[in-house]
């Protein structure tokens, strides 16, 4: 009789792009492959599951900390570690409110607002460094110690019982510090761009801040975890719904860089494999090739619904470098828009267009959001347990 393989060799193997016995899925493994907490309760009450709690993983975007029965029941093959700074106490240093919306102020000073009338995730409101222009004036600013181990406090235990217990792979998220997306909430969008374009020492300058935070975090963090650790979670949106954000050029001359020193160094500090998920909305087809060369193994959302993104395409060029993790169904229009047949017929599309060879992972383009009906997203289930199998 064959021997079953676990979820943690299925990704492995997915990985070196060969075929597991089935597709792999992770939902909720990190802060870009969830589900909103409030589909996630509707979700269950579909099922005529109860329960009495339902925690929040991470406040910003309303994302819901799956219980693990459930991930067990959907056979998730992938669990997530956060740095504390994703958790609702830790995230929030400040809270206000007024009649008509709900603030935060974070661990950088960037302050996020909410509306309290239909309000479902947090947006900026507030740049701490709006005003400023040079070099000292990020200098001056009170930072955070991001060489703090209590960002990772119980991560260890949490990671020695994923192992022992559910056999899944493990997946390390980064701290909310993206290199080139996070210095717009802490400058402006505007103020950001412009400097890019006109006074680039000054732009770089923060983003170096921001590169500097994302290796001490994962110097601390790896020396504790990296025996467990799989995968490392990173990120920076880079891309628009019909281009890149900044021009190829420009990411090449400005962000390539500090990428290429991020994704070498994290690999240096492991003492073994460990496989590099960078996540980026939009459409980013043109500098794939520059992603693969700094060293990125896994790409996600897979937003095909934005330009030159097709996933056949990717697939084809790209397909024997990359891992896709994501592009499993359009959360746009066809999750929570369409019938539960179309929802089955366009997932069968998508496996039948990334799975061959492995290199993919199936979840959803980005967070199942809080206007998905349940029904849709057990048709999308359904469907990856009818058409993702390989034997």
């Amino acid at each position: 009789m064959e021997k079953k393989i676990t979820s943690e060799e299925r990704i492995k193997i997915t990985l070196q792009h060969s075929e597991p016995d089935r597709v792999p899925f992770d939902l909720g493994s990190t802060t870009i492959t969830g589900i909103n907490i409030d589909s996630y309760k509707k979700l269950l009450f579909y099922l005529g599951i109860e329960k009495k709690n339902f925690p929040v993983l991470y406040e910003r975007s309303g994302i819901a900390e799956i219980h693990e029965d459930i991930l067990i029941y959907l056979k998730v093959d992938t669990r997530g570690l956060f740095p504390n700074v994703y958790k609702p106490a830790d995230w929030a240093k400040k809270r206000l409110e007024n009649k008509d919306y709900w603030y935060i102020i974070d661990e950088m000073g960037v302050k996020w607002r909410m509306p309290k009338e239909n309000g479902h995730y947090y947006d900026v409101a507030e740049n701490p460094l709006k005003y400023a222009s040079k070099k000292e004036d990020i200098d001056n600013y009170l930072w955070p110690d991001f060489t703090d181990s209590q960002k990772i406090d119980g991560l260890e235990e949490q990671a020695k019982r994923i192992q022992s217990e559910t056999q899944c792979a493990i997946i390390l998220e980064a701290p909310i510090l993206n290199i080139f997306a996070f210095p717009p909430f802490l400058i402006g969008y505007e103020n950001f761009f412009l400097n890019l374009a006109s006074n680039p020492k000054f732009a770089c300058y923060l983003m170096d801040k921001m590169l500097d935070f994302q290796l001490q975090y994962w110097e601390m963090a790896l020396q504790k975890l990296m025996k467990y650790v799989l995968i490392v979670r990173m990120g920076d949106d880079l891309g628009t719904q019909s281009s890149t954000l900044i021009s190829p050029s420009m990411y090449r001359k400005y962000v390539k860089p500090r990428h290429h020193k991020l994704f070498s160094s994290v690999k240096k500090m492991t003492k073994k494999k460990i496989y590099i998920f960078f996540h980026t909305d939009g459409s980013v087809y043109d500098i794939i090739p520059d992603l693969i060369e700094v060293g990125v193994d896994i790409l996600n959302p897979i937003q095909y619904s934005a330009a030159k993104m097709d996933t056949k395409r990717l697939k084809n060029d790209f397909g024997r470098e990359l891992t896709f993790w994501g592009g499993g169904i359009d959360t746009q229009d066809i999750l929570p828009h369409k019938s539960p047949r179309q929802v089955k017929e366009e997932v069968k599309k998508k496996i039948d267009d990334l799975a061959p060879d492995g290199g993919f992972v199936f979840c959803p383009v980005h967070n199942i959001q809080y206007d998905v009906p349940p029904q849709n997203i057990i048709a999308m289930w359904e469907a990856l347990q009818e058409y993702g199998r390989y034997l």
